[in-house]
């Protein structure tokens, strides 16, 4: 029984996961608005006629959240607070037939490339005219930019692929044309983001071509900053590094998650790639762009993993000292070729180890940090938050890097959006304090 008046046509998208699917919600919305729905993201009020869950099936963690969040609207449909909910998303394309059976509330389920399907089911229309066109969920000066989906790498661990299908790229020209547009509304950043952002190219122009990506985007007028994520180490381009070093709007910064530090680990992993190889590759990165900051992930508890195993990885990341790093615990997920391994690291270990080298890098980040005192850098600022504007070096990127906060005055001539020239004063773990310069 309904207990309140909802708002037809209105749609609230709500998204899980990672920034692939912040920029799925996006291009969704826009062919929403283009059908005349009112569209809001995570909408503070429950008074939408439609709710559709962008989920997440990546590790246990994800997917749990994603299933609660389907069974939180479950429950607002009964109350009578939502009429429709649709799921789309990577849990949704994993588990389809066992969400229909145990959350049967749910009105329809869609796959990650199922779109249409889920527009035509709302009545909609997809309109191939908006192709690159989206809604921005980020902060206007910023934008995540997806350059390809899927993945061919045969990571053991990883069940992206049954999620995301093969990897295919998307046309230079029609990327181009989407940064135009984006820096035509203000946008200043691009995080440049797919499951694999060095295969670009390989499919289409039968050639890694993220070079010439990337030195055709640093030409787009109004991008100030362009930002790469989730690199792969086996076969790294290095060209890529050539731009980097050229184009000063191309930040020197490099997201390469690199799994492990022990070879054994690796093998088993199916990474394609040694630890002896991995640290040449780190060190011809850093010698190309010595001022680069690399930013990694790591997997704690991989079936087999021994404490030997976990001490050689400790001793690399020491020896290492990334500019950035987070780990997370190995999740068993089905259907992977890891599957078949036992898991056979406690949980009680994994988390154990992941908070070793946390501390571990805690300190690095520490070091690193302390050196930047009374260093002068250009910080594009995000928000204010309590006493503080909030903003960041090209050192970092949103939400998972380090923070630069000013103290807000009035002689701080400081605007959302905007770059300034920023003198460190303090620093601390992850976050540092400046001042502005003129």
């Amino acid at each position: 029984m309904k207990t309140k008046t909802l708002r037809k046509n209105k749609v609230n998208i709500v998204t899980l996961g990672c920034s692939k699917n912040i920029f799925d919600s996006e291009v969704m919305m826009a062919q929403l608005k283009a059908n005349k729905f009112e569209v809001e993201h995570e909408a503070q009020q429950d008074d939408s006629e439609i709710v559709v869950i962008n989920t997440c099936g990546f590790i246990d963690n994800a997917k749990q959240e994603s299933i609660d969040t389907i069974l939180r609207y479950a429950d607002a449909k009964e109350e009578g607070l939502v009429e429709k909910i649709y799921v789309t998303g990577c849990l949704s394309e994993r588990y389809k037939e066992d969400l229909q059976k145990e959350i049967p509330q749910v009105d329809a389920y869609f796959g990650t490339r199922e779109l249409p399907r889920l527009l035509k089911t709302l009545k909609a229309d997809y309109k191939k005219e908006l192709v690159g066109e989206r809604l921005l969920t980020t902060p206007s000066h910023y934008a995540y930019f997806k350059i390809a989906e899927g993945c061919d790498r045969p990571c053991a661990f990883c069940a992206i692929p049954l999620m995301r299908g093969k990897h295919v790229s998307t046309p230079m020209e029609q990327l181009i044309s989407n940064a135009n547009s984006l820096a035509s509304q203000g946008v200043k950043e691009l995080m440049l983001i797919a499951q694999d952002l060095t295969y670009y190219g390989l499919d289409i122009y039968k050639k890694r071509n993220l070079a010439e990506l990337l030195d055709r985007l640093a030409d787009v007028e109004g991008i100030d900053w362009i930002r790469l994520h989730y690199a792969f180490p086996s076969g790294f381009p290095m060209d890529v590094l050539d731009v980097m070093k050229n184009r000063s709007n191309v930040c020197n910064y490099l997201d390469m998650p690199l799994q492990h530090g022990s070879t054994n680990m690796l093998k088993a992993m199916r990474r394609g790639i040694t630890r002896e190889k991995t640290e040449a590759l780190v060190d011809s990165i850093r010698q190309k762009v010595p001022d680069i900051a690399l930013r990694t992930t790591l997997i704690s508890g991989f079936p087999g993993e021994t404490e030997a195993d976990f001490q050689e990885m400790y001793d690399w990341v020491e020896k290492t000292r990334f500019e950035r790093l987070g780990i997370f615990n190995y999740s068993h997920e089905e259907n992977t070729s890891a599957y078949a391994l036992a898991d056979d690291v406690p949980e009680n270990i994994k988390q154990e180890r992941a908070d070793a080298i946390m501390e571990l890098q805690s300190g690095i980040s520490y070091d690193l940090n302390q050196a930047k005192i009374g260093k002068t850098f250009k910080v594009l600022f995000d928000k204010a938050e309590g006493d503080y504007f909030i903003g960041r070096t090209e050192y970092d990127s949103p939400e998972v890097d380090n923070e630069v906060l000013v103290k807000i005055s009035e002689d701080n001539d400081i605007r959302i959006g905007d770059f300034a020239n920023i003198q460190i004063t303090s620093a601390d773990h992850y976050d540092l304090y400046g001042k502005v310069i003129d």
